[in-house]
């Protein structure tokens, strides 16, 4: 019953979108030169270097490419969350508490932006590029992997928007705190672990895991070894890690509607 309702209201939300198919195609153009700024920060950095964390130009790109694609689907999906605080603040998450419905999903479908996937449309373009130059050690498992961890990577992206937005609970302006993880989660993924060092590293890395969404992944697909000691077989467990991020969020966002007593208004 729910997921029908949910299938609804998203097919509803899309064909609104796309009566509008000029503006639709100029927001998708947009998203995707905002992700493709990223790529060019990077190609202007190897103009001054040959090497960024012990890794070439191509093999950076790849894990760009990971990140973006992972990034851009989930931005599709969790961004909507970007919209808690006023929720919150305007009493209508108190609305949401009333229906039968579960309240993360309700947000999630609330106002899906298709031109969001334009990020992912940079993205492909990216991996294509990077699979093409790069010296993959392709196998059935390698070729598994490369459809394998931008969804994984997705997921990851998504638990941590859950978990980072739901701080909004607490404090209700609280959304640029959890957009230094979100956001700024994607620009971390999108170099190699190696170019941070210390807390910035253990955190942004392992704590939040995007080292999983892009670093480990491209190292099994490069057979290349972990600069920073890590075992081989850390490249293959994004999934894994996907899963253990969502059952956690799903219990952070759980605690925070509990705890939820609506702002008086």
């Amino acid at each position: 019953m729910g997921e029908r309702i949910y299938a609804k209201l998203i097919a509803a939300r899309l064909r609104g979108q796309m009566s509008y198919r000029v503006s639709f195609v100029l927001y998708c153009a947009s998203q995707a030169l905002a992700q493709g700024s990223e790529l060019v920060v990077i190609l202007v950095l190897f103009n001054q270097v040959d090497a960024l964390g012990g890794f070439s130009a191509t093999e950076v790109v790849l894990m760009y490419a990971i990140a973006s694609v992972a990034f851009g689907v989930a931005d599709t999906v969790a961004g909507q969350l970007n919209e808690l605080p006023r929720y919150i603040r305007t009493g209508q998450f108190d609305v949401l508490l009333v229906r039968p419905l579960g309240t993360l999903p309700q947000i999630a479908v609330s106002d899906v932006r298709l031109h969001r996937l334009g990020r992912v449309v940079t993205g492909l373009g990216a991996l294509t590029f990077a699979l093409v130059h790069n010296d993959i050690a392709w196998s059935p498992w390698t070729a598994l992997l490369v459809f394998a961890a931008p969804l994984a990577g997705a997921v990851i992206f998504s638990s941590v928007w859950v978990a980072a937005c739901a701080v909004c609970f607490w404090l209700v302006e609280g959304q640029e705190l959890a957009n230094s993880v979100t956001y700024g989660g994607n620009s971390f993924a999108s170099y190699p672990v190696t170019v941070y060092s210390g807390w910035l590293r253990r955190v942004m890395a392992f704590v939040i895991p995007t080292a999983f969404v892009a670093y480990y992944p491209a190292l099994a697909l490069l057979d290349r070894r972990d600069p920073l000691g890590g075992p081989d077989f850390l490249g293959w467990v994004s999934p894994l890690v996907a899963l253990a991020a969502a059952g956690a969020a799903g219990l952070v966002w759980r605690f925070a509607v509990r705890h939820y007593r609506g702002t008086g208004s």
